[in-house]
């Protein structure tokens, strides 16, 4: 497969039956089952502002790596698993109208069933989807059911510098032989919700980072098709 080009992508959505966003996403073998849940218990900050809100939870199940990751015990969960919800939430919230929602809580559920590389990428973009559908269980009680309240679709890639080459959607072997790693996320129309770089004790100049990004913003362009050909007559745009 070519450096530039994505993982096959998977996509299965209604995967499961009791959450109204369910979607079952593979980017080569990293699978992650993502759920979205609507309540109505929406955020004491929130109370009485009418609006909503939108957040995520993480997980690795335990056969998800090798070795065996031991769960999450009694609400504690790790640094990276916090940062990696906070990243999620926010990258769903970017194109969702709070407003529009009214007050209601969409949690969107990232489980890893597998991982190898991308798995924070991966509950973005079947994330995105999820919720779309939680948003179309719903669209009666919002006050346009002709239109769901999302201002732009998102999805999230990975890309690195190996070797001196730039690498398009980074598995776990590229990821840990790249001197230089990024996560980007971006909507459809091609605007940057956030850029996570990092040098792995090495450096990177302006003409790698806008290599970096030129190849990002192809991967997301691809992505975002697969996105819409997952929801056909339910693409919201």
């Amino acid at each position: 497969m070519s450096a530039s080009q994505l993982r096959p992508v998977k996509i299965r959505r209604r995967f499961t039956k009791t959450a109204p966003g369910s979607v079952l996403y593979q980017a080569g073998r990293t699978t992650v089952l993502c759920t979205a849940s609507v309540s109505e218990d929406v955020p004491p900050w929130l109370a009485d502002s009418g609006k909503g809100w939108v957040t995520a939870e993480y997980s690795m199940l335990p056969g998800s790596t090798s070795p065996r990751k031991k769960r999450d015990r009694g609400g504690k969960v790790d640094g990276r698993t916090t940062e990696i919800q906070r990243l999620i939430g926010r990258s769903l919230r970017a194109v969702v109208d709070l407003e529009a929602l009214g007050p209601r809580l969409i949690t969107v559920d990232c489980d890893v069933l597998e991982a190898d590389g991308g798995t924070r990428t991966a509950s973005i973009t079947g994330g995105w989807i999820a919720l779309v559908d939680a948003l179309w269980s719903i669209r009666r009680e919002l006050p346009s059911s002709d239109s769901l309240p999302l201002r732009d679709s998102v999805a999230a890639v990975s890309v690195g510098l190996v070797g001196g080459r730039t690498v398009l959607d980074l598995d776990y072997e590229a990821d840990a032989a790249a001197d230089v790693d990024m996560n980007v996320v971006m909507t459809g129309s091609g605007r940057y919700v956030e850029i996570q770089g990092t040098g792995e004790e090495a450096t990177f100049g302006e003409d790698d980072l806008q290599r970096l990004l030129t190849l990002a913003k192809k991967g997301i362009a691809q992505l975002t098709r697969r996105q819409k050909e997952a929801l056909g007559k339910k693409w919201p745009f």
